[in-house]
């Protein structure tokens, strides 16, 4: 299935909020874009910190990917969501492949 792609510069950025909503206890971080507004849970937003860091601190590897599991309750933390986004091994090369393609449209 192939989905509209859209790239967002840093100047497209209107503002950037994070806060604990009211009666919760994660936070939630909400994107201020030209055309739309993008909330996202905490999870994701640990999830892109951690494919950003190890991306970034690295000294070799230049991609990740990660990807949408369910954990049944024997699999995952105490205190962890069922549903995780977790590490493809090995997919590094893949992943400079999918982004160079999506921003060379």
């Amino acid at each position: 299935m192939e989905c509209p792609v859209r790239v967002y510069r840093n100047s497209d950025v209107e503002r950037i909020v994070a806060a604990v909503p009211s009666g919760h206890y994660h936070t939630r971080l909400a994107i201020y874009l030209n055309d739309q507004v993008i909330v996202l849970q905490e999870a994701t937003i640990a999830a892109i910190v951690r494919a950003y860091a190890y991306t970034t601190i690295h000294p070799t590897r230049r991609g990740i990917i990660l990807k949408h599991r369910r954990l049944g309750k024997e699999f995952k933390k105490p205190g962890f969501a069922s549903d995780q986004l977790l590490e493809v091994p090995d997919s590094d090369r893949e992943a400079v492949e999918i982004i160079d393609k999506l921003v060379s449209r």
